[in-house]
């Protein structure tokens, strides 16, 4: 599912242009330095027809990654999302996958950002869930999830993501589905795009937000819907062994959405998604799909 299908259009630095011409230079600084930020949003398709799911809460983490590489994006939110919207109509797209990218561009090639460009691109296409619809097994990766004494560990920033492909492909080299990622403290930290959750004894557990993993928009989701489902929740630090002896795992991401995992390494969690988990997994799909009323100041209608 992770092939990309070109849509008619991208938008680049302000103008509607042909995907196939939507170029930058090889000598792009952030080509050579991983200086980007991005985001990663999805479209879905509703009764009252296309719309964005919290679109204003991804611009948001956008500029906050911006920030955090001292970025100055040269187009304002609004204009973001009008283009993003504008973009869906051009490209006919009723449901897929939104991405906004800044970097820095072609003009210096040092390590010093001064004076370098900054060019910001939207590109949107048809993609399905990320890693499927399968139930997920997890390996315990030897890579730890960056220190966040040696970067701004939480912003959504290009060259972070090494580490993720680094997990990734380590996992998946040895038969498993995805990766789990440890804090420089041996405890559970997220995949190498997703937010974890475990369910023990009735209580949905999640490690915090402490500078260390990314503030995933669909984690705030599901901390949003479980309180009002009346779910008992604890924002606390999982040990690895904890992990392996939870009643119910699922990971969550835009991308990703809501999957669950039924083993880690090689402990088993279930043979199947627990009652938690898809009850969580198909509020989500509703909340999404505009279906429940009280969620859809989360949705931006196209």
């Amino acid at each position: 599912m992770s092939l990309i299908t070109a849509t008619k259009y991208i938008w680049l630095d302000g103008k509607f242009v042909p995907w196939r011409e939507a170029k930058i230079h090889v000598v792009s600084h952030a080509l050579h330095y991983g200086s980007s930020v991005f985001e990663g949003i999805r479209l879905y398709a509703t009764q009252k027809g296309p719309a964005v799911f919290r679109l204003a809460d991804h611009l948001e983490r956008f500029f906050i990654s911006a920030r955090a590489l001292g970025m100055k994006i040269p187009f304002i939110r609004s204009a973001l999302k009008a283009a993003v919207l504008e973009l869906i109509k051009k490209n006919k797209l009723s449901e897929g996958y939104i991405r906004p990218l800044a970097f820095f561009g072609y003009g210096v090639m040092t390590l010093r950002l001064t004076d370098a460009p900054v060019n910001v691109a939207i590109a949107t296409w048809p993609w399905g869930k990320y890693l499927g619809e399968k139930a997920l097994r997890l390996k315990t990766s030897s890579f730890i999830r960056i220190h966040p004494q040696s970067t701004i560990a939480d912003a959504k920033i290009g060259g972070h993501y090494v580490n993720s492909i680094l997990a990734g492909e380590e996992a998946h080299a040895a038969g498993f589905d995805e990766a789990l990622l440890l804090d420089f403290k041996g405890r559970v930290a997220e995949g190498p795009g997703q937010n974890i959750f475990m369910v023990k004894k009735g209580i949905l557990v999640t490690p915090p937000l402490e500078g260390q993993i990314l503030p995933g928009i669909t984690r705030a989701s599901l901390l949003t819907i479980a309180r009002d489902q009346g779910l008992k929740i604890a924002e606390r630090h999982i040990t690895p062994g904890e992990l392996r002896r939870a009643d119910e795992v699922f990971i969550c991401g835009t991308a990703t959405e809501v999957t669950e995992v039924t083993a880690i390494d090689r402990t088993v969690i279930g043979k199947r998604i627990g009652p938690i988990t898809k009850q969580l997994k198909e509020a989500y799909r509703r909340v999404v799909r505009g279906l429940e009323p009280r969620y859809r100041k989360w949705l931006t209608y196209v």
